[in-house]
């Protein structure tokens, strides 16, 4: 980093807005064609920038100099934008798993089978837990047989219904 940028970024976490606002400023246009790149959507790449800018303002502080400034902005960038894509992964699982569930549901009602609670809470649980809970208790393997099915030790499915059965009377009760 060159002198002048360093004794800038020093005195802009020191409290000096103006300069603070101008080293923003200068490394926008660079961080925005970055993100623009990274997502393939100018529209994200501007909310990413933005944010990025936010994050800047809230850490500049633990900027330690080690990288250049932009260096510093493109990391903070590419770390809200993975924390983005991780966030809508676990989100548009869920809306399938929902979706799903609304599906299995309607089957039941327009079948005039009963929909239980019990059904409910069970689609409440990982996938991990709901299958130990049927193979234990709906279809009665034993936990080594369990193991032998999902290839974990025995221990771990004793677990795994053990954790499944309480979640399920945490949601029954």
């Amino acid at each position: 980093m060159r002198a002048e940028e360093r004794n800038r970024v020093k005195l802009a976490q020191r409290g000096d807005a103006d300069v603070l606002a101008n080293l923003l400023h200068e490394h926008y246009a660079f961080l925005y064609k970055y993100l623009v790149k990274v997502t393939m959507d100018p529209v994200m790449a501007e909310d990413l920038t933005q944010d990025t800018m936010l994050r800047c303002i809230e850490k500049i502080n633990l900027y330690d100099g080690t990288s250049a400034f932009s260096s510093w902005l493109m990391t903070i960038g590419t770390r809200i934008y993975m924390d983005q894509m991780r966030r809508k992964k676990t989100e548009k699982s869920w809306l399938v798993k929902e979706q799903g569930i609304r599906q299995i549901r309607w089957q039941f009602e327009s079948r005039n089978e009963e929909w239980s609670d019990v059904l409910e809470s069970l689609a409440k649980l990982s996938t991990e837990h709901r299958v130990a809970v049927l193979l234990k208790h709906y279809y009665g393997y034993t936990y080594e047989e369990m193991g032998e099915i999902l290839s974990i030790p025995s221990g771990t499915a004793k677990s795994r219904v053990a954790s499944a059965v309480g979640q399920l009377r945490k949601e029954m009760s």
